[in-house]
């Protein structure tokens, strides 16, 4: 539904907010998401564990294997294959535990994106209009997609990759100490190098990678919106100022996305240098030990592989640090969203709505969106039931936002809308909403076939329901000429038909609904004036004892209404039966006949 005025910057903003929320709690509310999962973390913890010990002990056998040569010269050939033989079971025993692994970790993975999806999009649908009026619809499809993705495959797997790179340093240490503490000692200067450059590149990297995921959003949402507007680009011939356009956001995305990846590539080469250096270290030291007797040579080569164990794990560590914030990054997106704040619950001792009679009346109504610049001002209103009330105005008038304060998206900010005399505030959203058919001038049509989207609102709608109400919105005939009729099957929001036929639909659907309330804004603004002479004719006697709201720029289609307001700067300038308006010296007279001499010319 289109808003009557701008919002303000700030309230445009605020959809927009950016929470930056520390890693551990970022971490904690993932856990729970795995903690759903149990037996696969389980599961995945013992493959883990398994195949990391199996590879760890392969080092070992190797070092037995050299030492197995005597200082004569002999080697012990039992000895040997003995530990050869041990060594191909572990790394093959190893290597099967690693694929195992693999597809625990692409199931758990799956099962949490499925399930934050369902948490996303659970809680939008209870967000408020207002909401998606501040946010671009192509940002949040982002979100859903691509950072749950991101979240998923970066911290499930890294995770792993962490408890894996845990076990192996332990362990590789154990083993260093066993063999050759005195060598220990070199990575005390090492280790501490590579801890603090990395805490510190994290620290720097992590707002690039949040700002990345932002400019994609911002790209999804450009190129949605301007997808959607294809006909009305090409028509006033603004394909070389979109594309530009596109160029622009396209060339800002990617310098976003580069500059995060080139700032957290850097952690891994510079620490691979840092365990170089380690590894040289070792060697020397463990060179001179062995000529000094001190050591055996093929303790030295196990110490050297544990080495390159102990350090690795920290250099893969270190590799996946950019992937983490890129993760954080979009673990902010994702749990804002799950987060943001829902529609305002029901009071508690709000009642259902049932048989409503339709007399709705609005008493001195104040509203605006930001809460600084009005745009309903003292506003009053009564609609008896069965009656029409048609609403008219120039632009900006107001217009549509009383469609949003009676359908409550949004609550007045002083005074009091009653539905037969009682204040919407003491009933249900649900129950309020569901009194009301709506037919909007932006017309809505899902995936599905013409009788589902006719039936949508009533489940238990037969195919005569559906035909009665089709020829009700002069549709049947249309339908009844396709191949598969009442089951043709519509796409991509109606491509296919025209504006005016999905605009029958939505008319169909609406006159189906057992409301006692009828909401059309600008409704029949898609199709020809007999075709509307005729729809309007056939509303009147379907509607019978229906409160109807009419909001109309066309004014030669509401001239049997019951009461018309004309709206002006958010109030209620006139009202009065068209002959009545018509009658006086009015602002509606002169709306009137400005639209009359226009269609003259």
């Amino acid at each position: 539904m289109r808003k009557e005025a701008n919002l303000s910057a700030a309230a445009f903003k605020a959809g927009h907010m950016e929470t930056h929320v520390p890693r551990g709690k970022l971490l904690a509310r993932f856990w729970k998401y795995l903690g759903k999962n149990r037996l696969l973390i389980v599961l995945a913890v013992l493959l883990s564990s398994a195949s990391s010990l199996l590879a760890l002990y392969g080092p070992k056998l190797s070092g037995r294997a050299i030492n197995a040569i005597t200082d004569e010269g002999g080697v012990d050939f039992d000895v040997v294959l003995r530990c050869a033989a041990l060594m191909a079971v572990c790394y093959i025993v190893s290597a099967v535990f690693s694929y195992l692994l693999q597809l625990v970790m692409i199931r758990l993975s799956r099962k949490v994106a499925k399930q934050m999806r369902h948490d996303v999009f659970e809680n939008l649908t209870r967000l408020p209009v207002g909401f998606f009026d501040r946010r671009q619809a192509g940002d949040i499809v982002s979100t859903i997609t691509y950072d749950i993705d991101t979240v998923n495959q970066s911290l499930a797997s890294d995770a792993l990759q962490i408890l894996q790179s845990t076990i192996t340093v332990v362990v590789s240490l154990v083993m260093m100490l066993t063999i050759a503490p005195i060598l220990v000692p070199v990575f005390a200067v090492t280790i501490p190098i590579t801890f603090f450059f990395t805490r510190w590149l994290a620290r720097r990297v992590r707002p690039m990678f949040r700002n990345r995921s932002k400019k994609l959003g911002e790209l999804n949402g450009f190129v949605e919106e301007k997808l959607n507007g294809q006909k009305t680009i090409r028509a006033y011939g603004r394909e070389e100022a979109v594309q530009e356009k596109f160029e622009e956001k396209n060339g800002v995305a990617v310098e976003a996305y580069t500059k995060a990846e080139a700032n957290g590539t850097v952690t891994g080469p510079s620490v691979t240098f840092i365990n170089n250096v380690s590894l040289a270290l070792v060697c020397i030291f463990g060179s001179l030990l062995y000529l000094r007797g001190l050591i055996r040579l093929g303790d030295l080569s196990s110490f050297v592989q544990y080495s390159r164990k102990f350090s690795g794990p920290i250099n893969e560590v270190a590799n996946i640090i950019a992937e983490l914030q890129s993760a954080f990054a979009a673990a902010e997106r994702v749990f804002g969203l799950i987060d943001a704040e829902p529609e305002a619950a029901d009071a508690e001792n709000a009642v259902e709505l049932d048989d409503v009679d339709g007399d709705v009346a609005i008493d001195k109504v104040n509203f605006s969106y930001d809460k600084k610049n009005p745009i309903i001002t003292d506003f009053s209103l009564h609609a008896s039931p069965g009656s029409l009330v048609a609403i008219v105005g120039p632009t900006g008038a107001g217009k549509t936002t009383i469609i949003n304060l009676l359908m409550r998206f949004y609550d007045v900010d002083k005074g009091e809308i009653r539905v037969d005399g009682r204040p919407i505030g003491e009933v249900t959203r649900g129950s309020l909403r569901r009194s009301y058919a709506m037919v909007l001038q932006d017309t809505w049509l899902f995936s599905g076939t013409i009788f589902d989207n006719i039936a949508y609102g009533k489940k238990d709608a037969t195919l005569e329901d559906v035909v009665r109400a089709a020829k009700a919105a002069r549709i049947h005939s249309y339908i009844s000429r396709l191949p598969e009729g009442y089951n043709t099957v519509l796409t991509d929001n109606g491509s296919g038909i025209s504006k005016g036929q999905k605009q029958l639909l939505t008319i169909a659907r609406a006159m189906l609904l057992d409301a006692n309330m009828l909401i059309l804004d600008e409704a029949t603004s898609n199709v020809d004036t007999r075709t509307e002479q005729q729809i309007q004719a056939a509303m009147r006697e379907l509607m019978k004892h229906k409160t109807c709201f009419v909001i109309a720029h066309r004014l030669s289609t509401i001239r049997n209404a019951d009461k018309i307001l004309v709206m002006r700067g958010g109030r209620v300038a006139e009202q009065g039966t068209h002959d009545e308006l018509m009658a006086k010296k009015s602002f509606y007279r002169e709306l009137y006949r400005s639209q009359f001499d226009s269609c003259e010319q």
